[in-house]
């Protein structure tokens, strides 16, 4: 099998290469990454000197060389930031090829868009599953994971919190692609609400929960992302009467509020132009994506290890065999020497491992979100694999 990652040594894409060919992993042919900055390519050569892997220098927007490697591939990662504003032509390309797609989320607004071409997908033959990272990702398959324990459905409430532990970074780092961040801190979202989807004020939705060491008391709010316009609608879901499902984000605090007060400044609108005074017309995501670039290699030798950990958890509320039921379902990841060389081991690895299993499997054409193409039980056991914790916590009571 031969896997293509547009946007490959990036961040995210670079570590999804790395555990595709893992020796722990399923065997791949072929990854062959291709992206548009040579210097990074050749620090992925550098960093991962395996034989299968190829990269490719390349203009995303290059028709004639999309093509060129959408022939030459089995499964092509759409690892391409979704707010660059490729995602629509890059997910056509791949239907015009019959070639396999997948990404790592549309920030809902391209998810939904992507949904709707679903039956040409299954009249071409083909299929793509949206949002395969750690969320949107891993965490539609614990939603689906406490779905599949519930008989009637009343709400389902899924989160997303990081720490960091260890001396106070002087540096701003992102944790994953800046027009990221600022979408879910400056774009209103849209939540499943008293049984439809409502859109809600950025930020809003804000509650506390205390969770264990080391998040202690956690403060979350709404956030655009995909879950809620996929998960709600999914078979098994929607037929078992939900009426709610939210998905809330924590990031660590100093660098919540560095993400907050940016957005305060304005850039939270980062993809409209600005006039500077002498007439030059600038972008803000460009002059901000720059400058913290240049921060973070102007001061490297400042930044100190820290450790990350990060909790992912589903509280699904309903009924199971006649009986009020909560359901939990926590996925934790803490500090291991498997993860050493990524940048975010969670979103890179679970998207490796929904391409996995998707390579090893008949696949269905159609455009499906996690929660409808993955099995969970074989996609919780690979978590397990590469140490994430996984724990199902059901409580039946009279009355919750």
């Amino acid at each position: 099998m031969r896997v293509l990652i547009l946007g490959g040594a990036g961040m995210m894409g670079s570590g999804t290469a790395r555990d595709l060919l893992a020796p722990y992993s399923r065997p791949v042919d072929v990854v062959i990454v291709a992206d548009g900055a040579a210097d990074r390519l050749e620090a992925l050569r550098t960093a991962l000197p395996d034989a299968r892997l190829g990269t490719v220098h390349m203009d995303i927007t290059d028709d004639a060389a999309l093509a060129g490697l959408l022939a030459d591939c089995d499964l092509c990662i759409n690892a391409v930031p979704t707010y660059a504003g490729h995602q629509m032509r890059i997910f056509d390309a791949c239907l015009a090829a019959r070639r396999t797609y997948v990404d790592y989320g549309g920030m809902g607004v391209m998810t939904v868009q992507q949904k709707a071409k679903s039956a040409q997908w299954e009249k071409a033959g083909v299929t793509a599953v949206l949002g395969l990272g750690a969320d949107p990702g891993l965490s539609n398959v614990i939603c689906r994971a406490v779905a599949d324990r519930l008989d009637r459905i009343d709400r389902i409430n899924l989160y997303w919190a990081a720490t960091l532990e260890g001396p106070e970074n002087p540096v701003l780092v992102p944790p994953y692609a800046i027009s990221t961040v600022l979408a879910e801190y400056g774009y209103a979202s849209k939540q499943f609400l008293d049984g439809r989807l409502q859109e809600v004020p950025p930020r809003s939705g804000e509650e506390v929960i205390e969770l264990p060491q080391p998040w202690g008391r956690t403060r979350f709010m709404y956030s655009q992302h995909s879950e809620p316009l996929t998960v709600p609608f999914a078979k098994g879901i929607a037929d078992k009467g939900i009426r709610e499902f939210t998905w809330k984000l924590h990031l660590p605090e100093r660098e919540h509020e560095a993400w907050l007060g940016l957005v305060k400044a304005g850039f939270g609108d980062f993809a409209t132009p600005v006039t500077l005074r002498d007439g030059t017309t600038v972008s803000p995501i460009a002059v901000l994506e720059a400058v913290i670039d240049r921060n973070i290699k102007a001061h490297a030798g400042s930044i100190p290890d820290q450790d990350s950990h990060e909790i992912h958890f589903a509280v699904g509320h309903g009924v199971a065999d006649g009986k009020p039921t909560r359901v939990i379902c926590r996925v934790e990841g803490h500090p291991n020497p498997l993860y050493e060389g990524y940048v975010d081991a969670a979103t890179s690895m679970n998207m490796s491992i929904g391409v996995q299993w998707i390579l090893s499997h008949p696949r269905v054409p159609g455009v499906w979100g996690p929660e409808e193409y993955l099995d969970v039980a074989d996609y919780l056991a690979d978590l397990k694999r590469r140490h994430f914790s996984v724990e199902v916590e059901v409580t039946t009571t009279e009355i919750l």
